[in-house]
């Protein structure tokens, strides 16, 4: 039976962890303006109208801070294509929505998937957040096979790759089309948006 001290403890414990996402989602825009290297507890403060006491209050460290924020950002992303997966009745339809939500993503939110790469190679040298950067690669490993799972049974065939492989293709077409869209190149979304369908289609 839960007492009173149990229930007031873990309404405790809840609000700190709702506050702590809540300053994550607000600091994400100011760490993803400014990059990994050039961004402090203060630069953060600073740039997202939040106090710097606060921020330490919730977060040990930048890297704490950080891990948090990418991982509500990232797993939210790869949420957005469960209804894809679920409701497409052909798998031209899967191919095509997949397609369309990839590019509206790279173009819609640039600086947050920047900030995703900047972070996985950090990781290469840094062990501050290597941890969760491991755990949303694996989530996003996870997301590209249900697509191509699920793209294989509507059109009757059977994946010819394995789950890493299908993960460093796409990823690869993603952040290759990223690089040349923050260079300028308006046609990395179309790109995009015709070579995830066109993936799918080469994995079976």
């Amino acid at each position: 039976m839960t007492t009173t001290t149990e229930r007031a403890d873990r309404a405790s414990v809840d609000k700190f962890a709702q506050r702590r996402r809540m300053l994550a989602e607000s600091a994400l825009a100011a760490i993803a303006e400014r990059g990994y290297a050039h961004t402090g507890m203060r630069d953060i403060a600073q740039h997202s109208a939040l106090s710097h006491g606060s921020l330490h209050y919730y977060f040990r460290d930048k890297d704490d801070l950080i891990a948090l924020a990418v991982w509500n950002y990232k797993s939210e992303c790869a949420r957005r294509y469960d209804d894809i997966v679920v409701t497409s009745t052909t798998g031209e339809e899967l191919a095509s929505r997949f397609g369309d939500e990839m590019a509206a993503t790279l173009r819609d939110e640039a600086s947050l998937h920047r900030l995703w790469y900047d972070l996985r190679n950090q990781a290469l040298f840094s062990e501050g957040f290597r941890d969760t950067i491991i755990d949303i690669d694996r989530l996003l490993e996870d997301m590209v096979w249900t697509v191509v799972e699920r793209f294989a049974v509507l059109e009757g065939g059977v994946p010819a790759i394995g789950p890493d492989l299908a993960y460093a293709l796409f990823d690869g077409l993603f952040q290759n089309a990223l690089i040349r869209f923050l260079r300028g190149d308006v046609g990395a979304v179309e790109d995009v948006r015709v070579g995830a369908p066109a993936l799918l289609r080469g994995a079976l």
